[in-house]
């Protein structure tokens, strides 16, 4: 009951936001953006209806048939202009199941505003409300900067004549207080918290190559008897076209974090003390070369808390390689290992092939209907991890199924 309330209760919302946006589109054109994926599977793992593959944490799952959710967003966007400023208003809805088919996972993913030409900074891009700012790797579908929530900021502001430019941006999540019956707040882990960012972008460092580099401070809140604390964190990302004449790209980041703020820039917890650190490393090239196209990954996570230190390493890559026009063969292949303090290593491979039919024959080129068989090889130690959700008296299965792959 609850549940059928709160999905009615986005709609209405939705709805609302949408009529809204409908209503001006007389003078006015609205545009329409999406993503979608999903697909009916099976499994020969026993005792399981549907299984994925990947162990927990940053960059460890390859995705490619081998995502057991469904997942949807759909965005609404409309452009206008009143007294020379250019002002912009996007609604994004949600659908996420975890499982093939449910009816009341739904939800704003964003709903802001945003303008430029304020007469005493014109170049300047101001926006309000509930925004992502992300970047990730397709393959493993992480996002390895992701500075998203509800905030303010503005970005575009020139820093000089040589392209880079600078942003800032500040954040809040907040919850609800629980109280006992005498009204005293109880330490229930409900703390929220604030983080402020400063972006530098675009700045040119080599031919076709570009640096961002992302400061973050984060202070949680304290609440009901639990101590917010505080955290920061830099992302050093540097993006480069035409990499090594492949018809792709390159992409690499290099964080460092500790506290309340993660190391994708966001919030690790509320109340994470300053001896939870981190740092990362991870590299990810594509490529286009004829009828051959792809993306990889390697990457190296450092993570210590006060119950110990955690090495991840994650290498693979998807390929792409185009039979006809219309008719792909994909391949992925990836190795993952977690190695906790004073544990056995964790380690997973994971295989998918199979054909797609697709629009066009590279690499990105969306929708994808895909057809694939999935398998897996883990140690016990993968399995027995909960946090993994690999069978327990298992150490390898295999996955089939269809699944759909779209933007636009």
């Amino acid at each position: 009951m609850l549940s059928t309330f709160r999905t009615t209760t986005v709609f209405r919302a939705s709805a609302a936001c949408i009529a809204g946006l409908l209503g001006a589109s007389a003078a006015h054109a609205v545009d329409w953006s999406g993503y979608l994926r999903g697909g009916p599977a099976a499994t020969t793992v026993s005792g399981e209806s549907r299984q994925c593959y990947g162990l927990a944490g940053p960059g460890l799952k390859y995705r490619l048939g081998n995502e057991c959710d469904f997942y949807g967003e759909f965005q609404l966007a409309q452009a206008m202009k009143a007294d020379g400023v250019d002002y912009n208003a996007v609604l994004m809805t949600n659908y996420f199941s975890p499982q093939t088919e449910s009816n009341n996972n739904y939800g704003i993913e964003m709903a802001y505003v945003e303008m430029k030409g304020i007469d005493f900074a014109p170049q300047t891009l101001f926006w309000m409300g509930k925004r992502r700012d992300r970047d990730d790797v397709h393959i493993v579908d992480t996002f390895f900067t992701n500075m998203s929530g509800v905030g303010a900021g503005f970005s575009n502001v020139a820093l000089g004549d040589s392209g880079a430019k600078l942003g800032f941006s500040g954040y809040k999540s907040d919850t609800a207080a629980v109280r006992d019956s005498a009204g005293n707040l109880l330490p229930v882990g409900n703390n929220g918290g604030a983080r402020l960012h400063a972006d530098f972008y675009d700045i040119p460092v080599n031919p076709d190559g570009k640096l961002r580099v992302t400061g973050t401070f984060s202070k949680g809140d304290s609440q009901g008897g639990t101590k917010g604390t505080t955290g920061y964190g830099i992302s050093l990302e540097h993006t480069q076209e035409k990499f090594l004449g492949l018809g792709g790209g390159n992409h690499i980041w290099l964080q460092y974090s500790q506290g309340s703020t993660g190391l994708n820039q966001s919030f690790s917890t509320f109340t994470s003390p300053s001896s939870s650190k981190g740092w990362r490393i991870v590299e990810s090239p594509t490529w286009q070369v004829g009828a051959f196209g792809g993306q990889g990954i390697a990457l190296y996570q450092h993570d210590e808390t006060d119950t110990g230190k955690t090495n991840s390493f994650s290498i693979g890559g998807r390929g792409s390689y185009a039979l006809s026009k219309n008719l792909k063969f994909l391949t992925e292949i990836g190795f993952s290992q977690k190695k906790p303090q004073g544990a056995e290593s964790e380690n997973l491979t994971k295989i998918t092939i199979g054909p797609a039919l697709s629009t066009g024959p590279d690499f990105w080129k969306r929708p994808e209907l895909r057809l694939y068989v999935t398998y897996a090889d883990f140690n016990k130690a993968a399995a027995l991890d909960p946090a993994n959700g690999l069978p327990v008296n298992k150490t390898n299965g295999t996955s089939y199924g269809a699944q759909v792959e779209i933007w636009f």
